[in-house]
């Protein structure tokens, strides 16, 4: 984080992302804990620079397509946190009315168009959102979020060829966090590193410390304004790592001795938060604010969730077919 840094307004805003990130995810496990939510959990704890900073690059006219793990991803896109977490509590007045749960969210207004259960389907469903841009002669940047596992799946090569051949508007984001579910990368992945995969498919790759908001702020803005003025895709790798288990309730026995602890104390949210206010571009008060207005929010969504009712049994016909299905 030294010379030629973004703009300091474009920095604070990242770490408004990565601050909402974390306290939304220390609430979530909260509420989890006391029991006043039941449902799959997969923290994004430690991972909070990824989308903040590809999110900064973007509007709500672009899309990003996710997986099951992305709450990260749609919170930095700025989709609203009591939608968002009545979604997750499955209460009709969810994003979904409550049928998606947090493994399907979908939001268009923020360009949350898909959050997707299945490994490595966000990059063929990102291809059309981009293929659809393109054909429409819109400027909107299509953003592919997967992780490191997905890299060996199917869909991810054939993805990165279409677009390649096709010179379409999409960002492959790999979340590299070292662990596919429960298995260690070298265990499953015969690269160093998955950005040399691109070379394959005629498209710059590029391998990003995805704990420094600069770094990836910088790669993430390079990618997008490629994709933007027609010149085709990239990936982007960025390193990280995850400091819960794969899923909440995962007590990640998987991991080297001493690794998570490693990692923790290099935690990039306090971390920027320090330089943000050693470097003058923000102050103490200033940032204690912004988080104590996050608080609120979050406090919001919560009650508004728990105050919200469950879908009727009627839901389970709608939205299922083209044409309405009286219940």
């Amino acid at each position: 984080m030294t010379a030629a840094i973004p703009d300091g307004e474009i920095l604070v805003g990242i770490y408004q992302r990565m601050t909402r990130i974390k306290q939304n995810d220390e609430r979530f496990r909260s509420v989890l804990k006391s029991g006043k939510l039941v449902m799959p959990y997969y923290s994004p704890r430690g991972q909070e620079v990824i989308p903040s900073a590809v999110s900064a690059c973007l509007t709500n006219e672009d899309y990003i397509c996710t997986i099951y793990r992305g709450v990260h991803d749609m919170i930095a896109k700025g989709i609203p946190l009591k939608d968002l977490w009545a979604e997750f509590g499955g209460r009709v007045t969810g994003t979904c009315k409550g049928k998606g749960g947090p493994m399907h969210v979908t939001h268009p207004a923020t360009g949350v168009m898909v959050t997707t259960g299945i490994v490595g389907s966000s990059m063929p469903i990102a291809n059309g959102l981009a293929l659809a841009a393109q054909i429409r002669g819109e400027q909107r940047v299509s953003i592919a979020y997967f992780g490191d596992g997905a890299s060996n799946i199917g869909a991810f090569h054939e993805a990165l060829n279409m677009a390649a051949v096709w010179k379409l508007p999409v960002v492959f984001v790999c979340q590299n966090n070292g662990y596919a579910e429960h298995t260690k990368y070298a265990y499953g992945t015969s690269v160093a590193n998955i950005a040399q995969r691109a070379v394959a498919y005629s498209m710059p790759g590029v391998t990003v410390d995805g704990n420094d908001p600069i770094a990836m702020y910088r790669t993430a803005r390079e990618a997008v304004e490629r994709a933007r003025s027609g010149q085709g895709p990239t990936l982007i790798e960025a390193k990280t790592f995850r400091f819960h288990g794969h899923v909440f309730g995962d007590a990640d026995a998987y991991m080297d001795k001493g690794e998570k602890d490693a990692w923790v104390a290099k935690d990039p949210v306090p971390l920027f938060r320090d330089w943000l206010i050693a470097t003058g571009l923000a102050s103490e008060d200033q940032l204690a604010a912004m988080e104590a207005a996050i608080e609120r929010e979050i406090d919001e969504a919560v009650e508004f969730t728990l105050n919200s009712p469950y879908p009727d049994v009627a839901e389970l016909k709608r939205d299922i077919y083209k044409d309405e299905v009286t219940a």
